[in-house]
């Protein structure tokens, strides 16, 4: 399980009379249908003196049902798996262009495969203030255009969210990224694919 990421909130004007409330990403995933859930639990605490109890409430992020935590366990499976960032590069462009080029249409695809799950649990969770020293990418090769499509085809096929990069104003697909995954639940659809070197 990974550190939770928590945001607290406490009215400015008066402290002592709103509650805290405390948003907690846990990394219990599920698989639902091929698709990773997860659990965002919100906990609100009464203030100071109020003997009143605590809620806790879960909800799945990928939209799923929303239920009380406590003696309704819902049944989940932890995955202590590493999230990982796969970022697919052309040999082709490699060998043919400068490589500050290439770097930077991986960064393109990264930041933007990124930016559009931007509110994804996974996503939130890799991107955590507690796990930005700690980011784990894969870089890997195709051969050239057709290979970079394919691939792209294999993806939205099997339901993993990513973004060919496709360079403008040449409308070049120069690589690929995906959103951040467990690496369980991806790393199929790259096991016949080169490290980039």
């Amino acid at each position: 399980m990974g550190t939770p990421f928590c945001f607290g909130y406490a009215s400015p004007f008066f402290p002592s009379l709103a509650p805290a409330i405390q948003l907690t990403f846990t990394a219990n995933l599920r698989s639902r249908y091929g698709v990773a859930a997860s659990r965002m639990e919100s906990t609100s605490i009464s203030p100071p003196g109020d003997s009143s109890s605590k809620n806790t409430v879960s909800a799945a992020a990928s939209g799923g049902d929303t239920t009380t935590t406590g003696n309704n366990s819902t049944e989940e499976n932890s995955i202590t798996d590493t999230v990982v960032q796969y970022v697919v590069l052309r040999r082709d462009l490699i060998d043919t262009w400068p490589l500050g080029s290439v770097v930077t249409q991986g960064c393109h695809a990264a930041v933007a495969a990124i930016w559009s799950h931007k509110d994804d649990a996974v996503t939130l969770q890799y991107c955590s203030p507690s796990n930005l020293d700690s980011m784990h990418k894969v870089t890997l090769e195709v051969k050239g255009e057709a290979q970079i499509l394919n691939l792209a085809e294999k993806l939205k096929a099997g339901g993993i969210a990513h973004k060919l990069w496709i360079e403008q104003p040449e409308n070049i697909p120069t690589c690929l990224a995906t959103k951040p995954y467990p690496k369980s639940l991806v790393s199929s659809f790259f096991k016949k694919l080169k490290l980039c070197k």
